[in-house]
């Protein structure tokens, strides 16, 4: 199933937007007071609205300093993770990412206030149609989400500038290093579950990854392809 939602609106929203404080004061106590710096990342964060992208019983919840859950043993990252992670992809605007684990929707709209296009695969079907209905309502258009299993990627419209990886695989997936541009940037928690490290791998000209450990961090384990062990 692919479900394609095509400018931005949540601008739109952020006038009278009665959360806006909220989200102010998450983005200078839990991600500017942790060292993020990239003003794309911070304005980004101080838009999308944060508390849409949970359960609607979780919403007065959805700007604390913790992950959230939102259904089908999956979470939401903790406003700190999505903001890192974000900025360690070094977008400046114009890019081609690729996500795997759409999760609610949230990183993708996050994304999308930076980067040109953001092609997002969610291995869970329900997930994947709710956050492309909710990305439709806020007026997302340039995130493209499918449901299915992200380790062999989206080959179709590769290559990518940055590849971002919300889920936790033991190992690099092989064809997402093959689906990512030279100079381009991966950032992947890495480990079993329980001890896993988040980094950033840059694509060499060789084809290798210059791999650099960012800080220990907790993701869901990455399932399919992934857990299976299937490497052909």
């Amino acid at each position: 199933m692919r479900i394609a939602v095509a400018v931005f609106g949540l601008a739109l929203l952020a006038a009278a937007d009665p959360w806006a404080a909220r989200r102010d004061e998450m983005v200078r106590t839990q991600i500017e007071a942790r060292g993020v710096r990239d003003a794309k990342v911070l304005a980004a964060m101080r838009v999308v609205p944060r508390h849409l992208f949970v359960p609607p019983e979780l919403a007065l919840r959805a700007h604390e300093d913790r992950p959230l859950p939102i259904g089908h043993e999956q979470t939401i990252s903790q406003p700190y993770i999505v903001a890192a992670m974000t900025e360690a992809l070094g977008l400046r605007g114009g890019e081609r990412v690729f996500e795997v684990g759409t999760g609610s929707g949230y990183h993708a709209a996050v994304l999308a206030r930076i980067a040109r296009d953001v092609y997002t695969i969610e291995i869970v079907p329900e997930l994947a149609r709710v956050a492309a209905e909710r990305l439709a309502r806020l007026g997302v258009k340039n995130v493209h989400v499918r449901a299915g299993d992200g380790y062999r990627g989206w080959p179709e419209v590769a290559p990518f500038d940055a590849i971002l990886l919300t889920a936790a695989p033991e190992e690099i997936p092989k064809p997402l290093v093959a689906q990512l541009a030279t100079g381009g940037r991966m950032v992947l928690p890495l480990g079993p579950e329980g001890r896993q490290d988040l980094y950033r791998m840059v694509k060499q000209p060789d084809g290798s990854l210059r791999r650099e450990r960012l800080f220990g961090v907790r993701f869901v384990p990455m399932t399919g392809e992934a857990r299976e062990g299937r490497r052909r």
